[in-house]
């Protein structure tokens, strides 16, 4: 038997997508952003609260890079959603390294081995959010992250996802079946 559980969405899995950018002045700024995601072959989408420094830096150069969080960067992924930009230089205090992009104007962090280098192609205010949709420009990724034919592999990269209803963080877990061949054994 199935239980009412009222209004409170839950999806799952929720990518921890950590969103880079430089303000105007070319300082550096990182956000953890829990409502975001791959929204097309080449696009990621974003929801953002219309107050964040990022979003301020989103309007001005219209560029971002994306990494996904793992379990080897969990704390500082946490870090990079609990404290503003607009408090404290973030990039500072976590002690990261940054290059800039070659493909963006947007902070690349060395520390992730997963990153997406994104330029926004529509900004969109809506229900007191920012809806951002960004082409992927350019992907890097560590070395040791890739199979034998060169594609990233997630069990290598063991990304985490956001548990919105226990507040927590799960590792993505193995591969179970065969994506567009499975589901032929009932055509």
């Amino acid at each position: 038997m199935k239980k009412n559980l009222g209004n409170t969405p839950i999806v799952a899995p929720l990518p921890v997508l950590i969103v880079a950018t430089y303000d105007e002045q070319d300082t550096p700024n990182a956000m953890n952003v829990a409502w975001g995601g791959q929204c097309g072959y080449h696009h990621v989408a974003l929801n953002l609260a219309l107050g964040h420094k990022t979003t301020e830096n989103l309007k001005h150069k219209k560029a971002f890079t994306l990494s996904i969080a793992n379990v080897e960067t969990l704390v500082l992924s946490d870090y990079f959603g609990l404290v503003s930009g607009r408090k404290e230089n973030k990039i500072e205090k976590a002690g990261v390294h940054i290059t800039h992009s070659e493909f963006v104007d947007a902070p690349v962090i060395d520390e992730y081995p997963l990153t997406l280098e994104c330029k926004v192609v529509e900004m969109q205010e809506a229900l007191g959010e920012m809806h951002v949709v960004g082409e992927v420009v350019n992907v890097q990724a560590d070395e040791s992250m890739l199979n034998t034919q060169g594609k990233v592999d997630l069990g290598k990269l063991q990304p985490i996802s956001f548990d919105s209803v226990l507040r927590a963080y799960r590792v993505l877990g193995e591969v179970v079946g065969k994506a567009f061949k499975d589901g032929s054994t009932l055509l």
